[in-house]
């Protein structure tokens, strides 16, 4: 015997109606104060800072950056550090 059940109400229904916590008030405060954190963090670093912080650790600078970008579009750059012999 199979029982089906189409019940229509909101999330915040379904929350008060199972018993869970209502977890809306806790997740706004969380998020003003991560923003809050992010713009300190921000505003004490120099533009160059931030740079290093978001590029990956295996790039050492724009020029790696420009060679992977290059290599993308199937160009080939020369290595500047490359003697020639």
């Amino acid at each position: 015997m199979k029982f089906k059940f189409d019940i229509e109400c909101t999330p915040e229904e379904a929350r008060a109606f199972l018993g869970l916590p209502d977890v809306a008030p806790m997740q706004e405060r969380i998020m003003e104060e991560l923003e809050s954190k992010m713009q300190d963090n921000i505003r004490n670093l120099s533009p160059e800072e931030m740079v290093k912080t978001w590029m990956p650790a295996t790039m050492q600078g724009f020029s790696d950056m420009q060679k992977i970008f290059w290599s993308q579009m199937g160009v080939n750059m020369p290595d500047k550090n490359k003697k020639d012999d």
